[in-house]
Parts: structure tokens; C-alpha cells; sequence
């Protein structure tokens, strides 16, 4: 097996590690390492490039929505193949301009695209990133992968939803049935939890 191929991301394994430059919430460049965020939950997304179209809405929608995720101890890390010069340049262009403006979490480079094919979403031709999205636990584990082609947005809620479901399994060892939200009933992993819970909800 090569480097590459064990180093790839999959539900249940860990997390490839990463040191790369990022823009900071402050707007200062500094070395970011995945492995700094051990026990915390992060979610990490990647988008294609700087200066598009979609990706500015998510961007902003996660940054709209970044006390939340701290809220439930988790860290937002955005990833595109532009440099750490360009995401600091499109932070400075005005959103009414098509900017990102003061994003509340950093924004890494990885213009060797090293982490991109690490996690499996670069096309190599034309070298940009599809829409992965990574929720890694608190060990380091990844629990939970999306990846959208690149006409098609995120929903920021569901990655606060699958950080709740982690958490909650964790916590309760119990399972998220089907359209689980914080605050409904699990399941336990069992035939016995199962027609429990069907005698619950389905009459």
C-alpha cells in the first residue's frame, strides 16, 4: 500500500495530520496543524478556489454560525489550493464586492494540494477541490464525510446536527435514527432497542 493510499481519509480511521500557513481570524498568517485540535471536534471543508461564486456563501454562512460550533467544542478549518496571500487578499475584499471579509476561523493553503489528495476530494485536472466536508471527533477520528460537486452549496445546520449526533452517541451509546435532532430519542444498538423504538414512534 502506498503513502498516499494509507494516508486517505475514511470513516472510522484517523484523521490525516497536515501542517500548512493560514490566514487567522485576526487576519495574521500562522502554521496550522490538525494535530493541535486534538480533543476538540473540527470540522474541516474544503471549497475549489478564492474569488468563486458558491464558495463565498458558504464561507460566510459558517462563519455566521461559528459561536454555535463553539458551543459544542468544535473547530472550523476552511481548505482551498490558493495561497495563504489570496485568502488574505479576498478576506479584505468587501462581501458586497464578492470578498469574504473577517471570517472568524482560519483559512488554510494548500497550494502543494497535498491535503486535498490526502482526503480524497482534488480533481487533478484542474487541480482544484470538490466540496468535502470532515467531522473528525475529539481523538482524531473521522466520523462523518460529504462531498458535493461544485455547483452544489452545504447545509452548515447538518454539520452542527452530525457534531450533536457524535456527541450524543458518545455520551449515551445509544444510536441517531433516521432526521435524529439534538434533544429526540436515540436507539439502542440492539433488536430490543429497535421494536422500543418503533413501538415509540410509529403507530
Amino acid at each position: 500500500m502506498s503513502e498516499e493510499q494509507c494516508c486517505t481519509a475514511t470513516v472510522q480511521g484517523d484523521a490525516p495530520d497536515f501542517a500548512a500557513q493560514a490566514v487567522m481570524p485576526d487576519g495574521s498568517f500562522k502554521e496550522v496543524k490538525l494535530s493541535d485540535y486534538k480533543g476538540k471536534y473540527v470540522v474541516l471543508f474544503f471549497y475549489p478556489l478564492d474569488f468563486t461564486f458558491v464558495c463565498p456563501t458558504e464561507i460566510i454562512a459558517f462563519s455566521d454560525k461559528v459561536s454555535e460550533f463553539a458551543e459544542r467544542g468544535a473547530e472550523l478549518l476552511g481548505v482551498s489550493i490558493d495561497s495563504h496571500f489570496s485568502h488574505l487578499a479576498w478576506r479584505n475584499t468587501p462581501r458586497t464586492k464578492g470578498g469574504i471579509g473577517e471570517i472568524k476561523y482560519p483559512l488554510v493553503a494548500d497550494l502543494d494540494k497535498s491535503i486535498s489528495r490526502k482526503y480524497g476530494v482534488l480533481l487533478e485536472s484542474p487541480g482544484i477541490a470538490l466540496r468535502g466536508l470532515f467531522v473528525i471527533d475529539k481523538h482524531g477520528k473521522v466520523r462523518h464525510i460529504t462531498i458535493n460537486d461544485l455547483p452544489l452549496g452545504r447545509n452548515i445546520d447538518e454539520a452542527l446536527r452530525i457534531i450533536d449526533a457524535v456527541e450524543f452517541n458518545e455520551k449515551n451509546g445509544e444510536v441517531c435514527p433516521a432526521n435524529w435532532n439534538k434533544g429526540d430519542d436515540g436507539m439502542k444498538a440492539s433488536q430490543e432497542g429497535l421494536v422500543e423504538y418503533a413501538g415509540d414512534h410509529y403507530k
